[in-house]
Order: structure tokens, then C-alpha cells, then sequence
């Protein structure tokens, strides 16, 4: 009987003798040059100001101090207009009325002194919200603004001025609106604050000063509640007013929606950079009121007038313009900062990060028909009508 199987190669009939099993024939080409390669991760594409895909931290302060670097001549710029018309204006009139009732008050008589006195507290306090006024509408010009810089960025674009003011036309009257509610809604809640404090004053007697103390205690620390609460849920109207063009309506319930279920995410953010920016300024800024107070009399230590005069005003529009500048860079981050994790609440819950790519990847392509990705179906009824705010660049 032979010693070789039937199913054995004659090729492998020395190697298998021992074992008796079959062998295949080695084939020329090994699997491994078909086998289909493992899919390597790539990142995210990152057009502009940011990666497209949800933030972290670190991206969100990354990319609020990266607006202006990235775009300086118009933002910066218009960001140092708006604050130094808001600056000069409010001293300029509360410079006159001070002054001017400073100078009644002096050449009052005994009997008019007490109605001219209230009528001075009452002009400086008119005086005072009027500034405060400005600087909210000023304010919510310039983060209305900054957030359209930044959803342009987001997909690459770098508008100009006038690309960003064409951008903006038609939804500055709904920010001062949303200011002024906001003023309203501040000025009644200080007022009742006020009234309860000097209700529990007027009772008299340690009763009625322990209760007032008590009062202003309880009434800031449940204030600055309120506004923490609210000032969170409501960070993101000013960039649903602008970048979506909704309704004051419909962009305060957006922006309610978008914070939901990540409120301490979007206050814990929002708080720390206004910490960050705040001790960055106050440092600056800290040298500055110190030379503003002693710099005319360490320039002038003979005390002679006409000098101490004129030193004094020269150091104070100094100090005056370098705090414009720091207030415009101040406010140019701190306003950055809600339209960043507004696109990032959108890329979170709504996948907003496919739609951004989709809308590179053909504008990359040459496809310019493609419509602008962050309107919302509540919003391109009311856009479809309008010309296109990104015309200019």
C-alpha cells in the first residue's frame, strides 16, 4: 500500500508525511494585499475661527480672544468708535449738569437751597441712567455685531466693515429693544428693592434698622441670583436676534431652549470668562486710576496752578483713552464668548456641525448656491425676501 494519500499535493508530500494532513499550495498573491485598510481619524475640518465640532473650554476662551486678532481693523475699530462716543458722551453731560448745579447751588439763598439741592440729586441720577442707557445700547450694537463676526468665521469667511454693518442692517432696532427690556426690567426690580428696604427703614427703631439691613442683605444676594439665573438662560438672544434674524419673541424662547440642560455648562463658562477679563482689565487699569490721582502732583510738586491744571488734563485724557481701549477689547471678548457656545449648544443638540461642514465643503467647491446654514426654518420665510447681507466682503 503506498505511503502517499490520495489528497496529498506532490508538492507537500515531503513536509506532510509525518502528519498525514492536506496542505494547501502557497498562492502567489498573500490575502493581506486585499485586505481593506483600517480607516485612519481625522480631525475636524477647522475653516476659520474654530473646528467644527462641539467646543470645549479651552476653544471657547481660545477663540473669544482670537475674534479680534483674527478681523482687528473692523472689529476693534468699531468696538473703540462705539465706546468712545459712549465715554465722551456721558461725561460731556454728566460734566455740564455736575457743573452747572454746582455752580446753583452755590449762589443760592438759604431758602432755596433745600429745592435746589433735590433738584441737583435728581439731574445728576437722570444724568447717570442717560450714560447707563448709552452704554447698554452700545453694547448690544457691539455684540450683535461681534456675533455675526463670529458665525461668519466659524465657516471661514472675514467680512469688512461694511460687510458686518450690511449684515446687521434691519436687526439694530430688536437689540436696543431687547436692551431697553432689559433696562426695564432692571430699573422695576431695583425700584421694588428700594421701596421694601425703606418700608422696613420707616418702621423705626432697631426693629425697623435690623429688618432694613436684613433686607439689603436678603434683596442683593437673591438679585444677584436672579440675574445669574436669567442672564444665562438669556445670553444667546442677542445672536439669535442677529445671526437666525428671529423675532425678540421667538429669539428669547430660542435661546431658552438652547441653554436647557446645560445651564452650569454655559454659566460656568460665561462667569469665567468675565472673571478672567475683568482681573485682566482691573490690573491694567489699576496703575492708570493711581497715576490719574498723584500724576499731577508728582509732575507738578511746586503746586503751581496754571501747570497742575494742565498736567491734570493731559493725564486724564490719557488715562481716559487707554480705558476706551481696554473697554473695547474687554467687550469685544466678553460679547464673543455667547455667540461661540450658541453655535455650540446648536452643533450639541441639532448636529449643527454637519450642516457647517456641508456648507464648506461646497463653498470650497465653488457652489455658491448653497443657502446660509444657520437659519432656521422660522427665520428663512422672513430672510428669503431679503437681499443677501454677505454681498459685501
Amino acid at each position: 500500500m503506498s505511503n502517499n494519500s490520495p489528497w496529498q499535493s506532490p508538492d507537500s508530500s515531503a513536509n506532510s508525511s509525518e502528519s498525514g494532513l492536506y496542505s494547501p499550495p502557497e498562492s502567489a498573491s498573500s490575502p493581506q494585499q486585499y485586505a481593506t485598510p483600517a480607516p485612519s481619524w481625522t480631525p475636524p475640518p477647522k475653516p476659520g475661527l474654530i473646528p467644527l465640532r462641539p467646543l470645549t473650554l479651552g476653544t471657547v476662551l481660545s477663540a473669544s480672544l482670537m475674534v479680534m486678532r483674527r478681523n482687528p481693523r473692523p472689529i476693534f475699530g468699531l468696538s473703540v468708535i462705539v465706546m468712545g462716543i459712549i465715554t465722551v458722551a456721558s461725561l460731556i453731560l454728566v460734566g455740564i449738569v455736575t457743573f452747572s448745579n454746582l455752580e446753583r447751588n452755590l449762589s443760592a439763598s438759604e431758602a432755596d437751597a433745600a429745592t435746589i439741592e433735590a433738584g441737583t440729586i435728581a439731574s445728576i441720577i437722570l444724568a447717570g441712567l442717560f450714560a447707563v442707557s448709552l452704554s447698554l445700547i452700545g453694547g448690544a450694537i457691539l455684540q450683535g455685531i461681534i456675533s455675526l463676526e463670529v458665525a461668519r468665521g466659524a465657516v471661514g469667511e472675514k467680512l469688512r466693515l461694511r460687510g458686518l454693518w450690511n449684515a446687521a442692517k434691519g436687526r439694530l432696532w430688536a437689540l436696543i429693544g431687547w436692551s431697553a427690556l432689559v433696562a426695564v426690567v432692571s430699573v422695576i426690580g431695583i425700584a421694588v428693592f428700594a421701596l421694601v428696604t425703606a418700608l422696613f427703614f420707616a418702621i423705626g427703631g432697631t426693629a425697623g434698622a435690623v429688618f432694613g439691613v436684613l433686607a439689603i442683605l436678603a434683596g442683593i444676594v437673591i438679585g444677584l441670583v436672579i440675574m445669574a439665573w436669567l442672564g444665562t438662560f438669556l445670553a444667546l438672544v442677542p445672536s439669535a436676534l442677529m445671526i437666525e434674524r428671529l423675532t425678540l419673541g421667538r429669539a428669547i424662547r430660542r435661546s431658552w431652549s438652547l441653554v436647557s440642560g446645560s445651564f452650569w455648562r454655559t454659566f460656568g463658562i460665561l462667569a469665567l470668562i468675565i472673571i478672567i477679563v475683568q482681573t485682566v482689565a482691573g490690573i491694567v487699569t489699576t496703575p492708570l486710576s493711581f497715576i490719574g490721582s498723584f500724576g499731577s502732583v508728582l509732575l507738578n510738586p511746586t503746586g503751581n496752578e496754571s501747570v497742575n491744571t494742565a498736567s491734570f488734563i493731559a493725564i486724564y485724557l490719557v488715562t481716559t483713552v487707554i480705558s476706551v481701549a481696554i473697554g473695547a477689547v474687554t467687550i469685544i471678548i466678553q460679547s464673543a464668548a455667547p455667540a461661540l457656545l450658541y453655535i455650540d449648544l446648536r452643533m450639541r443638540k441639532e448636529g449643527f456641525d454637519l450642516e457647517l461642514t456641508r456648507f464648506v465643503e461646497a463653498r470650497q467647491a465653488g457652489d455658491s448656491s448653497v443657502p446660509d446654514p444657520y437659519l432656521t426654518p422660522d427665520s428663512k420665510a422672513a430672510r428669503s425676501a431679503e437681499p443677501s447681507p454677505y454681498a459685501v466682503s
